[in-house]
């Protein structure tokens, strides 16, 4: 995995100095620690920092072929038969890379319809002064642009473009009333004023530094082109075929992987897949957990399903002090905000991972099309059962903390509501949304910044076109049948690791951050409290009574929330450093 950045000029327009592309680079320092490399052009500045994951000595970037640059972050999980179609006299390098370059000669702007992977291309026409900016269709690999009279720059994070001084460090209202009753934001436009996310599966167009068009590739199926599962076999079928290909596709590599087992269905599935696939390797695993809390968690099953597989199996212990000693850094590697608590646990395993392997392969998806959500379930009951839509309450309502009452935040979600084209049932109406929104911008934003912050690479191979295809062929019955959702997968489980136990109850895992705020409650609320960033949206004696109460299950969240925020707002937006641990910080 690596970092790209770059700036497209327009043709009046004074290129950078080297000073500021070096600055760039070092900002994406930490998504690759393996070499930075610059191509300085007339007309455009491309710059790539390496992890190495594939042909370590053959691939540093950018790579070029007649008149076209490319700069990439991600994998091609489809190169070798690329390659095998276009011959090996059509290659330079080994590097996977490679393969959308030949794409590009070969089909010119449609080139990401030939390619099955995640990734962040920048990839530059000289011979029409034409940048393509391309994304993956689920959006696995982040990028962003940010316009203006020099053009058009982009780069892996929004820090980058805010440290090169291309954007202020101001905020957009709407984007934080979002981030406060949803823990994400939704759509194009981040929380900060003037950046843009190029969304999933899109392509930029960028001509003499000026946005000129924009072309998307859907992640899901078009319902059209569907021919439904007829029967529960035919299905489980499918589904061995394409998990075994798609775990197969995404074990590719040329240093050593591993997996983060939660102890679900997903992880379950493959770690399954895994060992299928590899009889006598050594498989690599791990799992969080929290000492001192009663907090339900599933290591125990995941230590079971490790040692069943005969893998070499670590359980994270996390501690309270521990959370309140990296939060400031946890929460500063979230340059586009989520604040979603899982960040805590995903960070502390990458890190402890990042110590033994490059990659990891981790379960996020599965539950989107697979149908792992109630929330699903709820949206699509008949209406005389109580239909409840997704997102329908917002994190503080109810709650009298904020000075006024967030406006329009939910106008993201009823607009990806409203533009999702004829879906296969009603289910995979909803699951949609989610794909959409909340997958990009929440779990995978997450997955990205925490593992990038050690260096790691994470794959996902549940984000696969084959795995998308067989299950939006499944009818309803097979998502969620007597009250379970991913029915389906949970029997292919059953078949082929039934010690992995999927239709058994479910503890369930759960961050206790309502607890641990509980316990600092005074100290943390007041500290919080006398943020300029919280006074500015909260009442400060009803934001110390929050926190007092951050053990009850509503007050929790939002106490979380607001915890994120301080420090975010402290980080990204004030410019200054962590000065120790939260507190610290804090009080700084």
């Amino acid at each position: 995995m690596c970092g790209i950045a770059g700036i497209a000029y327009k043709p009046d327009a004074t290129p950078v100095a080297q000073d500021t592309l070096n600055a760039m680079a070092a900002a994406l320092h930490h998504r690759g620690p393996d070499g930075t490399h610059f191509a300085r052009m007339p007309r455009i500045d491309l710059i790539h920092t390496r992890l190495s994951i594939i042909d370590l000595k053959g691939g540093d970037q950018p790579l070029t072929t007649g008149t076209g640059t490319l700069v990439a972050n991600g994998e091609i999980y489809n190169d070798l038969h690329i390659r095998q179609a276009f011959g090996k006299d059509r290659f330079k390098t080994g590097s996977d890379c490679e393969s959308p370059l030949v794409m590009w000669e070969q089909t010119g702007a449609d080139y990401t319809a030939c390619l099955r992977g995640m990734y962040a291309i920048a990839l530059y026409d000289s011979s029409r002064d034409l940048l393509l900016l391309s994304r993956d269709p689920f959006g696995i690999k982040p990028l962003y642009i940010t316009e203006g009279e020099f053009g058009v720059a982009f780069a892996s994070e929004p820090e980058v473009l805010l440290q090169a001084g291309f954007v202020a460090r101001a905020e957009r209202t709407d984007a934080l009333h979002e981030l406060l009753q949803l823990q994400f934001t939704t759509g194009r436009n981040t929380l900060f004023e003037r950046i843009q996310r190029v969304m999933p599966g899109e392509t930029l167009h960028i001509q003499s530094g000026r946005i000129i068009k924009r072309q998307t590739q859907p992640a899901l199926p078009r319902a059209s082109s569907l021919t439904p599962f007829t029967s529960e076999s035919e299905a489980l079928a499918a589904l061995d075929q394409a998990l075994m290909d798609s775990i197969a596709a995404h074990e590719r590599s040329d240093v050593p992987f591993g997996l983060f087992l939660s102890g679900g269905i997903d992880s379950a599935s493959l770690l399954t897949g895994m060992r299928r696939l590899n009889t006598s390797e050594k498989l690599r695993t791990w799992t969080a957990t929290f000492s001192g809390s009663t907090a339900a968690d599933e290591s125990d099953i995941a230590r079971e399903l490790a040692q069943a597989a005969q893998a070499e199996h670590e359980t994270v212990s996390i501690t309270e002090a521990m959370v309140w000693q990296h939060l400031p850094a946890i929460v500063a590697c979230m340059d586009d905000p989520a604040a979603d608590y899982a960040i805590i646990p995903t960070w502390f395993l990458a890190r402890k991972a990042a110590e033994e392997v490059r990659v990891v392969l981790s379960g996020e998806g599965g539950d989107e099309l697979f149908c792992g959500y109630g929330r699903y379930r709820s949206a699509t009951r008949p209406w005389w059962r109580g239909k409840r839509p997704m997102w329908r309450k917002g994190m503080f309502d109810g709650l009298d903390v904020l000075r006024a009452s967030p406006a329009g935040w939910r106008d993201g979600i009823s607009l990806t509501e409203g533009m999702i084209p004829a879906p296969p049932s009603p289910l995979s109406a909803v699951q949609s949304v989610d794909v959409a929104e909340w997958l990009p911008n929440d779990l995978l934003l997450k997955l990205d910044r925490c593992l990038m912050a050690h260096g790691l690479e994470g794959r996902t191979p549940f984000l696969d076109p084959v795995i998308a295809a067989c299950a939006w062929r499944l009818p309803d019955t097979l998502r969620v049948n007597k009250n379970k959702g991913k029915w389906l997968l949970r029997r292919w489980l059953e078949q082929h690791c039934p010690a992995a136990r999927p239709f058994a109850p479910k503890q369930g895992f759960t961050v206790p951050v309502g607890h641990w705020i509980a316990q600092q409650g005074q100290r943390l609320g007041d500290l919080v409290a006398r943020q300029d960033s919280i006074q500015a949206i909260a009442h400060p004696d009803r934001v110390r009574a929050l926190f007092k109460e951050a053990s009850g299950r509503k007050a929790a969240p939002a106490a979380w929330t607001l915890l994120f925020y301080a420090l975010w707002h402290r980080t990204h937006i004030r410019a200054l450093p962590s000065q120790g641990d939260v507190f610290e910080t804090l009080s700084a």
